[in-house]
């Protein structure tokens, strides 16, 4: 394993305890336990297995649903006192994963576990779940709050969302995707909510103090790493229903490998990956973590994808942009073979797990 300058091993998204390959061997057997499936009459649960959002067909309608938890960032938010930006990951996260399909988000309920209820932290999760729920135009609709102080001594946030696709919209899944298409990117807002426990552990390692800016910045450390994930719904209704478009991508967890959610049987060249900056060129200057890893766990500056076929990038990018996203680029093609490739950093990946 590489070291850093210093002899010290590079630290690893496993090595700060969470570990990918143990998950996926784990969720094996828990898969394969569900065997139950209920009548037609119940609905028809629709593929592919593993997408962002699940599907379900209910008498003509399509539906969407997606769930998931801000995870460790939380213990940041904990650390510096702000909750705002918590709240309106556990929308965007959701969201986001519908907008992948090229659902349309209609609700949401949160999730909130805690060890004690604190008036000003629900009231900063609200706030924060309010702007979340703007950005999306989604109505809340519930949710579920636990008071488990023998379970959890933080506090846990998530939340679960459900689409819809309008028009006779057909979910957007990747299947059309084919050699010669090319990859749009969407910028992201910073490291979004995801791959926390290793930037904790990297903050750890170098005795990174959150309260003064890194070098290049003006916010303070952490009010930079908190800041919440971008919110994709608007660019996707932009351009779902455009010809051109062959799948969405939404860059979370599990870095540039996300990709290979959409179509397997392609290969997804990367070689217009825009240059590091900001936080995401900071990180790989402390040489702490290797870029294969930073790449397969952050966003690295892109926080969702757009495959387009080759005549659509021009159509595309112009109506992103009169959505708001006049920030997305090119980043790459659609050619033969498998996996995710990053040429000019000598980067490839097999497998999403």
């Amino acid at each position: 394993m590489a070291r850093t300058a210093k002899g010290a091993l590079r630290l690893t998204y496993a090595k700060s305890g969470v570990n990918s390959r143990t998950r996926a061997r784990s969720l094996t057997p828990l898969l394969a336990a569900v065997t139950y499936r209920p009548p037609r009459s119940h609905g028809r649960a629709l593929g592919p297995s593993g997408h962002y959002a699940g599907l379900i067909r209910i008498g003509r309608e399509t539906i969407a649903i997606t769930t998931d938890t801000v995870g460790t960032k939380v213990l940041l938010a904990e650390q510096l006192g702000r909750y705002e930006e918590i709240g309106e990951d556990a929308v965007a996260i959701n969201v986001n994963d519908l907008a992948a399909v090229g659902a349309r988000a209609a609700g949401l309920v949160d999730v909130i576990n805690c060890a004690r209820p604190e008036p000003e932290t629900f009231a900063a999760l609200g706030r924060g779940i309010n702007r979340g729920l703007a950005a999306a135009q989604c109505a809340l609709l519930g949710g579920e709050t636990a008071v488990v102080p023998s379970l959890l001594r933080a506090i846990d946030v998530g939340g679960t969302a459900i689409g819809f696709f309008p028009d006779g919209r057909r979910p957007i899944t990747g299947d059309r995707i084919r050699t010669g298409d090319r990859i749009l990117g969407i910028p992201s807002a910073g490291f979004h909510a995801n791959g926390y426990t290793l930037l904790r552990a990297l903050i750890r390692r170098k005795g990174l103090d959150l309260r003064r800016p890194r070098p290049g910045a003006r916010l303070p450390l952490g009010v930079e790493l908190l800041r919440p994930t971008r919110t994709y719904c608007r660019a996707t209704e932009a351009v779902a229903d455009s010809p051109y478009v062959r799948g969405f991508a939404h860059i979370t967890g599990g870095g540039v490998r996300n990709l290979l959610r959409l179509n397997a049987r392609v290969a997804y060249v990367l070689d217009r990956w825009p240059d590091l900056a900001g936080a995401f060129a900071w990180v790989r200057e402390l040489g702490e973590i290797e870029d294969r890893e930073l790449f397969q766990t952050f966003n690295m500056g892109i926080g969702f994808a757009v495959v387009v076929a080759r005549p659509g990038v021009g159509p595309t990018l112009r109506s992103l942009a009169r959505a708001g996203f006049g920030d997305a680029v090119e980043i790459g093609r659609i050619a033969q073979g498998k996996g995710v490739q990053l040429p000019s950093w000598g980067l490839s990946y097999s497998e999403y797990s």
